[in-house]
């Protein structure tokens, strides 16, 4: 499988006119701020929003975006495979912050942190969690060799567990004045 074409922040804000953006981050980092005019389709969602992409791809391109570009290259081998050409937004929101471009912030929306600095934060805080209470329950240190074998395998495989099970936290849910993603794949059929 070759790798999907990706775009620095520069060239995609030159022709972000011409694609359909999609977000794919939980709904509450979508929240805290987005590319302008991105539609929100959580990665783990996103199988079942393939035939409202596939017509979308059909009207035009699709830049599919998230914090740093390792979510939206994913979403855009998921979307190779269903014969959906994407491009990806190199360095995601992060990088186009950093390079002067704004970012849609709904009103009375509380910034989240990305999901690569969650799962750290959870990864990390387990691991001393396990190894502390292995001083007086050895067993415990279980805890922090089955956190770092995720890890691993996270790694390898391109996919995580921790970032799925984090999503489902209600800090990572859209708040209620956010479309639902019924409404966007609707959106996306038009």
């Amino acid at each position: 499988m070759t790798s999907p074409a990706a775009l620095s922040p520069a060239e995609a804000s030159a022709r972000l006119e011409e694609f359909t953006v999609i977000d794919v981050r939980a709904p509450g980092e979508y929240a805290s701020g987005h590319v302008p005019g991105a539609l929100n389709v959580p990665l783990d969602r996103l199988p079942e929003a393939v035939p409202a992409l596939k017509s979308a791809s059909a009207r035009g391109p699709l830049l599919v975006v998230c914090a740093s570009g390792v979510r939206s290259t994913r979403a855009c081998e998921i979307l190779a495979d269903a014969d959906i050409d994407a491009a990806t937004l190199s360095g995601g929101t992060s990088a186009w912050e950093r390079d002067g471009h704004g970012l849609d912030r709904p009103a009375g929306t509380r910034a989240v942190w990305p999901m690569e600095r969650q799962v750290r934060f959870a990864a990390g805080s387990l691991v001393v969690a396990g190894l502390l209470a292995g001083r007086r329950l050895p067993a415990a240190r279980w805890l922090s060799a089955g956190i770092g074998a995720g890890l691993v395998y996270s790694a390898v495989s391109g996919t995580c567990g921790m970032a799925a099970a984090l999503s489902k936290l209600p800090h990572n849910r859209a708040p209620h004045s956010a479309t639902d993603l019924d409404a966007t794949l609707e959106a996306l059929q038009r």
